[in-house]
């Protein structure tokens, strides 16, 4: 990946600066349950020994994040005790009180500094155009806001609450270490962000195909075919040993306790059932709303006994294990296997054929949305882990935009309803609105010379997602349906918006199947 310097200008200081001021507005807002849960975790690695840590469960909001993670909280309470110590008291549950809103809502803010670096770097990594008068002609300056003025991240972490931003930047740092060739650096953010979050493991086969390939592996091309040089056990070894010597950092402390078994069992929690309380937008809600059309069916055709079959526990919101009612009922090994055999393509097409950075890039994304397709209890705000990185193809190519206007516009919709007080309801469609207008715009000026970056269909497909919130948000609350029914405007939110992601997944697929990595001119 071509290396270029960010503009010396004060644009870049100009937009951090204006997005965090933006997310102090947002203090207070809304938060969901994911606030009490951060509050619980601050409270718990503060006020009991290591050893207590995961086995704690005086609220139903246990500690099941990695070792990292707690530390990371560990260090948040010392600071929390000075803003008001009451909220570090395990027993004092859904504690809210003005100065602990204050204090959570800061650390968020405070810890996207590290996001804004990540962008930062990542704005190093693209090529501006020379000569280029309109700042919407520079590419470093769109992929500047569509990361640090994303949609998805300002409503997830600073109204609904969560640190989703600090992990990415983790990610996009990592990320941004490889495309400069910095490999060791890479694979440590990346060691780092694992021992943070797990759910991250979704992308650690693209990293590992990659590592091994390009950096363990080195090639030498002779009349036109690839032909193994040599391969260095050396960088075999430095890459197995920041991986060790970090897990062992995150988990020695409890391996040597004995509580390996007890931290796992908290980290992959397989009894909350196929899908989360709201349906993330994969091929699961798709199953799930073909399922249950066919028990209705076979129901009124009476093939089918109504007593028999199960309870229809999947459309009540809540997160629990359920029985399919006519097609097979799916199980984590099922969600496994599907997601492993969406990927291997993806991962031989960067082994057998390597591009380079973009190819990983390209990889890396496809592991990501086929996890979220295909994955066990997938949380909807899990599609931000492909929106961001993608921006960074987003614009170097003119196909990738197509493909991030679909993805980021479908996904970005699908968070909708964790905002679902009306106090809100006008923010998530400003902000939405503008960030979409911006994308169009922006990345529209930078492929002008290339025509219209949608197809006629999903141009339609996207005009259909007004139709739905207008539907969900306007006639749905008005209809008697609200009382009868009132997980609909969710299930057609998340079969709508499957439709979309599922298609830019293929999309994305095809591209690397095809061109593997795209063109050579545009590579990054």
């Amino acid at each position: 990946m071509a290396s270029a310097t960010v503009d010396r200008g004060s644009w870049f200081p100009a937009l951090a600066l204006g997005v965090s001021l933006l997310k102090a507005l947002f203090i207070n807002a809304y938060h969901s349950t994911d606030f009490e849960v951060h509050r619980n975790w601050l409270a718990i690695t503060h006020s009991l020994p290591v050893s207590r840590w995961y086995h704690e469960n005086t609220s139903e909001w246990t500690l099941d994040y990695p070792p990292l993670f707690a530390w990371f909280e560990f260090g948040l309470s010392h600071v929390a005790r000075h803003f008001d110590n009451e909220m570090l008291a395990v027993d004092n549950l859904n504690y809210a009180s003005p100065a602990t809103v204050l204090f959570q809502r800061l650390s968020v803010i405070f810890s996207d500094l590290l996001f804004i670096y990540a962008a930062r770097e990542c704005c190093r990594c693209v090529r501006n155009r020379r000569g280029a008068r309109d700042i919407f002609n520079r590419p470093s300056f769109v992929l500047a806001v569509l990361l640090l003025w994303n949609f998805g991240l300002l409503i997830v972490d600073h109204i609904h609450f969560q640190y989703n931003g600090f992990l990415l930047g983790f990610l996009l740092l990592s990320v941004a270490k490889h495309l400069q060739s910095q490999h060791l650096q890479g694979a440590l953010l990346f060691a780092i962000l694992l021992n943070l979050k797990h759910i991250y493991l979704y992308v650690a086969p693209a990293y590992g195909i990659f590592l091994l390939r390009s950096y363990c592996f080195t090639e030498d091309d002779i009349g036109g075919s690839i032909k193994w040089r040599s391969f260095s056990p050396l960088r075999l070894l430095a890459l197995g040993s920041i991986v060790v010597a970090v897990c062992a950092l995150s988990f020695g402390p409890f391996i040597a306790m004995g509580q390996l078994p007890q931290v796992l069992s908290r980290l992959f929690p397989f009894k909350r059932g196929l899908c989360h309380a709201y349906w993330a937008p994969n091929v699961w809600a798709l199953y799930n709303v073909l399922d249950k059309s066919m028990a209705i069916l076979g129901v009124r055709l009476k093939l089918l006994n109504e007593t028999t079959l199960p309870q229809a526990s999947m459309t009540g919101g809540l997160v629990q294990e359920f029985q399919h009612s006519v097609l097979p009922s799916v199980t984590p090994s099922v969600t496994l296997v599907c997601t492993l055999l969406s990927i291997l393509p993806a991962l031989s097409s960067i082994w057998c054929r390597p591009r380079g950075p973009r190819g990983f890039l390209r990889c890396l994304l496809l592991c990501a949305l086929a996890s979220f397709a295909f994955g066990w209890h997938v949380h909807e705000k899990a599609i931000l882990i492909a929106i961001l990185p993608l921006s960074l193809l987003a614009v170097e190519s003119r196909e990738d935009a197509g493909i991030f206007l679909l993805l980021s516009t479908t996904g970005h919709y699908s968070l909708f309803p964790l905002l679902f007080t009306p106090a809100e309801l006008p923010i998530k469609y400003a902000l939405m609105l503008m960030f979409t207008i911006f994308s169009f715009d922006a990345l529209g000026k930078l492929h002008s010379a290339q025509g219209s970056l949608l197809r006629p269909l999903e141009a339609v497909y996207l005009s259909g997602l007004v139709v739905v919130a207008v539907a969900c948000e306007l006639v749905f609350p008005l209809s008697p349906w609200q009382q009868k029914l009132p997980f609909l405007p969710l299930l057609a939110t998340s079969v709508y918006a499957s439709l979309g992601v599922s298609y830019s997944f293929v999309r994305l697929y095809i591209t690397i199947l095809r061109r593997g990595g795209g063109r050579k001119s545009k590579q990054l």
